[in-house]
Protein backbone atom coordinates (compact mmCIF):
# COMPACT_ATOMS: atom_id res chain seq x y z
CA UNK A 1 0.00 0.00 0.00
CA UNK A 2 2.91 2.41 1.20
CA UNK A 3 4.56 1.60 -2.23
CA UNK A 4 1.87 3.05 -4.16
CA UNK A 5 2.09 6.02 -2.10
CA UNK A 6 5.07 6.39 -2.40
CA UNK A 7 5.31 6.09 -6.23
CA UNK A 8 2.93 9.29 -6.43
CA UNK A 9 4.82 11.80 -8.03
CA UNK A 10 4.60 15.30 -8.57
CA UNK A 11 2.95 14.44 -12.04
CA UNK A 12 0.28 12.51 -10.45
CA UNK A 13 -1.37 15.08 -8.59
CA UNK A 14 -0.88 17.70 -11.69
CA UNK A 15 -2.74 15.09 -13.95
CA UNK A 16 -5.27 14.31 -10.61
CA UNK A 17 -5.78 18.18 -10.27
CA UNK A 18 -6.57 18.98 -13.94
CA UNK A 19 -8.60 15.86 -13.93
CA UNK A 20 -10.58 16.83 -11.13
CA UNK A 21 -11.12 20.24 -12.35
CA UNK A 22 -12.13 18.87 -16.10
CA UNK A 23 -15.10 16.61 -14.16
CA UNK A 24 -16.48 19.69 -12.75
CA UNK A 25 -16.90 21.00 -16.00
CA UNK A 26 -19.19 17.82 -16.58
CA UNK A 27 -20.78 17.96 -13.24
CA UNK A 28 -20.45 21.31 -12.21
CA UNK A 29 -21.28 21.64 -8.29
CA UNK A 30 -17.82 24.16 -7.29
CA UNK A 31 -16.81 21.08 -5.46
CA UNK A 32 -14.22 19.30 -7.22
CA UNK A 33 -13.02 22.51 -8.84
CA UNK A 34 -11.52 23.32 -5.06
CA UNK A 35 -10.23 19.74 -4.82
CA UNK A 36 -8.52 20.05 -8.03
CA UNK A 37 -7.20 22.95 -7.08
CA UNK A 38 -6.18 21.78 -3.83
CA UNK A 39 -3.90 18.79 -5.97
CA UNK A 40 -2.30 21.39 -7.99
CA UNK A 41 -1.27 23.17 -5.05
CA UNK A 42 0.48 20.58 -3.62
CA UNK A 43 1.90 18.95 -7.10
CA UNK A 44 3.01 22.58 -7.81
CA UNK A 45 5.11 22.89 -4.36
CA UNK A 46 6.20 18.99 -5.21
CA UNK A 47 8.22 20.62 -8.18
CA UNK A 48 10.01 22.95 -6.02
CA UNK A 49 9.78 21.41 -2.75
CA UNK A 50 10.89 17.31 -2.42
CA UNK A 51 8.09 16.43 -0.28
CA UNK A 52 7.31 12.80 1.33
CA UNK A 53 4.27 11.21 0.33
CA UNK A 54 2.71 11.39 4.18
CA UNK A 55 3.32 15.15 3.99
CA UNK A 56 1.63 15.66 0.24
CA UNK A 57 -1.63 14.38 1.87
CA UNK A 58 -1.37 15.87 4.78
CA UNK A 59 -1.07 19.33 2.41
CA UNK A 60 -3.78 18.03 0.24
CA UNK A 61 -6.26 17.23 3.24
CA UNK A 62 -5.05 21.15 4.06
CA UNK A 63 -5.46 22.53 1.05
CA UNK A 64 -8.80 21.11 0.19
CA UNK A 65 -10.33 22.25 3.96
CA UNK A 66 -8.82 26.08 3.79
CA UNK A 67 -10.69 25.80 0.05
CA UNK A 68 -14.07 25.68 2.08
CA UNK A 69 -13.95 28.99 3.78
CA UNK A 70 -12.48 30.57 1.20
CA UNK A 71 -15.05 29.65 -1.58
CA UNK A 72 -17.64 30.83 1.18
CA UNK A 73 -16.21 34.28 1.28
CA UNK A 74 -15.78 34.60 -2.08
CA UNK A 75 -19.10 33.86 -2.97
CA UNK A 76 -20.90 35.56 -0.38
CA UNK A 77 -23.29 37.42 -2.16
CA UNK A 78 -22.30 41.35 -1.54
CA UNK A 79 -25.72 43.41 -1.11
CA UNK A 80 -25.76 45.88 -3.59
CA UNK A 81 -28.38 49.16 -2.70
CA UNK A 82 -26.98 51.17 -5.69
CA UNK A 83 -28.43 48.64 -8.31
CA UNK A 84 -32.09 48.75 -7.08
CA UNK A 85 -31.95 50.59 -3.49
CA UNK A 86 -35.97 50.92 -3.71
CA UNK A 87 -36.87 47.65 -4.92
CA UNK A 88 -40.26 46.85 -2.22
CA UNK A 89 -39.94 50.12 -0.57
CA UNK A 90 -41.93 51.92 -3.52
CA UNK A 91 -43.59 54.62 -1.12
CA UNK A 92 -39.75 55.41 0.19
CA UNK A 93 -38.69 56.64 -2.97
CA UNK A 94 -41.41 59.36 -2.91
CA UNK A 95 -39.94 60.92 0.43
CA UNK A 96 -38.71 64.05 -0.78
CA UNK A 97 -40.04 64.70 -3.93
CA UNK A 98 -42.90 67.43 -4.96
CA UNK A 99 -45.78 67.20 -6.59
CA UNK A 100 -49.01 68.45 -7.57
CA UNK A 101 -52.71 67.91 -6.26
CA UNK A 102 -54.83 67.12 -8.16
CA UNK A 103 -57.96 66.82 -5.47
CA UNK A 104 -57.77 69.05 -2.08
CA UNK A 105 -56.88 68.04 1.02
CA UNK A 106 -60.12 68.52 3.39
CA UNK A 107 -59.83 67.88 6.98
CA UNK A 108 -55.97 67.00 6.88
CA UNK A 109 -56.65 63.75 4.60
CA UNK A 110 -56.74 63.01 1.12
CA UNK A 111 -55.81 61.02 -2.01
CA UNK A 112 -53.10 62.21 -4.68
CA UNK A 113 -52.42 60.28 -7.89
CA UNK A 114 -48.64 59.49 -8.23
CA UNK A 115 -48.02 57.95 -12.11
CA UNK A 116 -50.84 54.98 -11.76
CA UNK A 117 -51.38 54.64 -8.22
CA UNK A 118 -53.69 56.62 -5.66
CA UNK A 119 -51.88 57.61 -2.80
CA UNK A 120 -53.61 58.24 0.72
CA UNK A 121 -52.12 61.81 2.43
CA UNK A 122 -52.20 63.09 5.52
CA UNK A 123 -51.44 66.75 5.77
CA UNK A 124 -53.21 70.45 6.28
CA UNK A 125 -55.60 71.72 4.47
CA UNK A 126 -54.57 72.69 0.69
CA UNK A 127 -56.62 73.34 -2.15
CA UNK A 128 -56.07 71.57 -5.47
CA UNK A 129 -53.26 72.43 -7.87
CA UNK A 130 -50.90 73.37 -4.90
CA UNK A 131 -47.51 71.97 -4.68
CA UNK A 132 -46.69 69.44 -1.83
CA UNK A 133 -43.55 67.50 -0.34
CA UNK A 134 -43.91 64.18 0.89
CA UNK A 135 -42.11 64.90 4.54
CA UNK A 136 -43.11 61.44 5.75
CA UNK A 137 -44.44 57.47 4.68
CA UNK A 138 -46.19 54.80 6.55
CA UNK A 139 -46.96 51.70 4.53
CA UNK A 140 -48.68 53.16 1.84
CA UNK A 141 -50.07 56.64 3.64
CA UNK A 142 -48.28 59.74 2.71
CA UNK A 143 -47.27 63.00 4.65
CA UNK A 144 -47.13 66.02 2.56
CA UNK A 145 -46.68 69.82 3.41
CA UNK A 146 -46.99 72.64 1.15
CA UNK A 147 -43.72 72.91 -1.03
Amino acid sequence: MTDMFVSLGTWNWLILGFLLMALEVLAPGIFLFWLGLAALLVGLISFAVVVSWQLQLVMFAVFAAAAVPVWRRLARPRPDASVSPFLNKRSEALLGREFTLEKPIIDGSGTMRIGDTVWRVAGPDTPAGTRVKVVQVDGANLTVAVA
